[in-house]
């Protein structure tokens, strides 16, 4: 049984990670043992930035957004001089086993530290929902919302002026955010890293939608794709529609988490802290078919996610 674990959280904040830090401090303390915070992720640990949290220090966290401990992603701790600097931190705050809320990258950290006696076990925090050994990842949902929100507006002033708006949501190698996202607003065209459409197909899509009345459109693109601008020219220079081009960047981040996002922060974060509790780290915790359960850190890494194509395709058809 540990009786101090560190908790960080590294890569691009997500809603819902301040409610997982919540969850980890408080299960954590329910068991007896006490709590480090790891502030500005890997490097934090390196340079020894570490705070205690307990009960009260967490309290009225779960709804904001970003993240407490502040993130940063660390080229430091890639190097075997950093790792040692970090595991000696480790050893000097009495530091046992670490759940680290991050992507993929944080995962790999974890694993290292694994192999080198720190146990840790990774909670899922990225909007983009591209981690493969898992199905949700902590602030998906709220960006998706926040995505969903700033396009309704959009078409109110699309739909005013009779134009095409093409939208740019994050995701700059999946295409999550950009295809739930495309069907919640009812956008006409969707791209997405994960399927290759030529412009000439968005533009025909767009002219075989006219025909049945519509004088407003909405494209959205994931971040991977990028050249809005380019695509909104052609899409004017070719049907005469005005088009516009707007970039929503790092608004999606931002924003108090929603329902669902709070909620299974919480699981996550109390899933983690029973396994450092029985001592079991390089585990990811994972959300599947409606259950938390874990996996080896090196299986989740090598796992591949496959794309929904049918949900792509549904998209596809209720478009028109």
């Amino acid at each position: 049984m540990m009786k101090t674990i560190g908790v960080l959280t590294s890569g691009g904040d997500a809603p819902g990670m301040n409610a997982a830090v919540r969850a980890v401090v408080r299960t954590a303390a329910s068991l007896g043992m006490t709590v480090k915070g790891i502030r500005r992720g890997y490097n934090g640990l390196i340079e020894g930035d570490i705070i205690d949290l307990d009960i009260r220090s967490v309290s009225d966290i779960i709804h904001r957004g970003g993240t407490v401990l502040y993130t940063a992603r660390s080229p430091r701790f890639k190097t075997e001089e950093g790792m040692a600097e970090a595991i000696a931190n480790c050893k000097r705050f009495g530091i046992e086993g670490i759940a680290v809320i991050g992507g993929d990258g944080s995962y790999r950290g974890a694993r290292d530290l694994s192999l080198r006696g720190i146990p840790c076990v990774g909670i899922p925090g990225t909007i983009d929902n591209d981690i493969s050994s898992t199905q949700y990842t902590i602030g998906f949902d709220t960006a998706m919302n926040t995505a969903m929100e700033m396009v309704d507006k959009i078409r109110d002033t699309a739909q005013s002026h009779d134009r095409c708006s093409v939208v740019e949501v994050m995701g700059r190698r999946a295409g999550y955010i950009a295809l739930q996202t495309g069907i919640a607003v009812g956008a006409t065209a969707i791209l997405v890293p994960e399927v290759e459409v030529k412009i000439d197909d968005v533009i025909q899509k767009i002219r075989d939608t006219q025909k049945t009345g519509k004088k407003h459109f909405i494209v959205v693109v994931a971040e991977g794709i990028g050249g809005v601008e380019d695509i909104a020219k052609k899409i004017e220079e070719s049907t005469g529609i005005e088009t516009r081009a707007t970039v929503l960047g790092h608004v999606q981040r931002g924003g108090s988490p929603t329902v669902r996002d709070r909620v299974m922060a919480t699981q996550m974060g109390y899933a983690a802290v029973e396994l450092l509790n029985k001592g079991i780290g390089n585990r990811v915790i994972c959300y599947r078919d409606g259950k938390i359960v874990n996996e080896d850190i090196y299986e989740a890494l090598n796992m591949k996610k496959p794309f929904d194509d049918d949900m792509y395709n549904i998209a596809h058809v209720t478009s028109i």
